[in-house]
């Protein structure tokens, strides 16, 4: 029998768009958790590199939006739940 946490003790940043009415979370944190990543940035941009039909339709589902974070507001890409 398999035992799941999910996400526990991990935080994920998000934000709500007032015009789309929907939450969006940061797709940096998402994929840190999922991989264990130690650098989420370089592993999203391997991974676009090795998937050409990925990097193309990228802005398409992850959107740029700004973020607050504790260092100030950050322009970061983030998806909503539905394109998990």
């Amino acid at each position: 029998m398999a035992h799941i946490k999910l996400f526990e003790s991990n935080q994920i940043r998000s934000i709500w768009s007032e015009t789309e009415q929907k939450w969006y979370f940061v797709v940096e944190d998402v994929v840190a958790i999922l991989t264990d990543s130690k650098d989420p940035k370089q592993y999203i941009k391997r991974m676009r590199l090795r998937d050409a039909e990925l990097s193309k339709g990228w802005v398409q589902f992850v959107p740029t939006l700004t973020v607050p974070t504790a260092g100030g507001n950050q322009k970061m890409g983030c998806a909503d739940y539905g394109d998990f």
